[in-house]
């Protein structure tokens, strides 16, 4: 059962709306909705029926840069006074590590007994535009688990992909015929697991600001990107993915999660620059991009210009924290 606050989703849900652009998505809805897919707007009901509870709020940036977590506690705060038989908590959402320690307190204090739930993490490492495939078919699934309870509850889920049995049924999405699958799966104790995410996403961040920077120096000496991401991303140490220069990355996650494992360092009193140094090349693209515009165009103001895609990436229809934003703004203010 899939839950959520807002009555107008829920319904939407139900009718075999989707909301946002996923390839895949509407088939499996279509394929499951009033089966094993149920949606409601009862947290109560759905953690009455269920034996694991995945928390899957959003993590936005707050005013200080830290990830605001405030969503992820109002959740608890239910789910503690709904639980009435054994349930597993699971934290799906993208929080800082030790979130599974807070969340447990959170439960005990509004009223969960200790003996009828157990915590653990279980983050997602899913693509906008292809998250159902990465799903399915992926590099790693992450439990972090603290208790035995909760290892086997999330080895039972992901049954079907670590065994391989899902890839053989007739209705497998994505599944290549005469290819034997296994979703491997890594173990690991809650706080690894949640730091396994943020720093996943701070090393691609990390990939992409390199990218760009070497892309800098190309373009001063004449070299093509192109062929030096080929040569980089052919070595099999380093791979090609997330080598591709442009003017630097967004999106929902990007963004708010290196700051946010920047403020986490800090708080360990450990000192990791490289992230700082990561943002500000990703921050001076969008200024390099604009300096091009103007030494082609001389001056702005009364010249038209045409922009194509404004998401953050291609296959998607998300345009949060999107670096076409900054720049239309910014090109609109010298056009005046």
């Amino acid at each position: 059962m899939s839950v959520d606050n807002d009555e107008l989703k829920i319904a939407s849900l139900e009718r075999g709306y989707v909301p946002i652009h996923e390839r895949f998505l509407p088939e499996l809805l279509s394929r499951h909705r009033g089966g094993r897919l149920r949606f409601s707007t009862s947290v109560a009901e759905a953690v009455s029926e269920s034996e694991a509870v995945f928390i899957t709020v959003g993590t936005p940036q707050s005013e200080t840069g830290e990830a605001d977590l405030s969503f992820v506690e109002a959740v608890a705060r239910e789910v503690a006074s709904a639980i009435r038989s054994p349930v597993v908590i699971i934290e799906k959402s993208t929080v800082p590590v030790r979130t599974c320690e807070s969340l447990r307190k959170t439960l005990l204090m509004n009223g969960a007994q200790q003996a009828l739930f157990s915590v653990a993490s279980n983050p997602e490492f899913l693509r906008e535009g292809t998250a159902v495939t990465d799903f399915l078919c992926p590099d790693r699934i992450v439990i972090g688990v603290d208790d035995e309870i909760s290892a086997s509850v999330l080895h039972e889920i992901y049954l079907p992909l670590t065994t391989g049995s899902y890839y053989r049924t007739q209705d497998a999405i994505l599944f290549e015929k005469g290819a034997v699958l296994r979703a491997p799966i890594i173990v690991t104790n809650a706080k690894s697991a949640e730091l396994i995410k943020h720093a996943s996403n701070a090393f691609l961040a990390m990939k992409i600001s390199f990218i760009n920077a070497v892309a800098n120096i190309s373009e001063s000496v004449g070299a093509d990107i192109e062929q030096v991401c080929a040569g980089i991303g052919s070595d099999s140490r380093i791979g090609p993915k997330f080598l591709n220069a442009g003017i630097g990355y967004g999106g929902s996650c990007f963004p708010k999660d290196v700051q946010a494992f920047q403020i986490v360092a800090h708080q360990c009193n450990c000192d990791f620059g490289l992230l700082t140094e990561v943002m500000r090349i990703n921050n001076e693209q969008g200024r390099r991009f604009l300096n091009k515009v103007r030494s082609a165009l001389w001056t702005l103001r009364g010249k038209r210009l045409a922009v194509l895609g404004l998401a953050f990436k291609g296959g998607t229809d998300d345009v949060r924290e999107s670096p076409a934003i900054a720049i239309i703004e910014a090109l609109l203010k010298e056009g005046r």
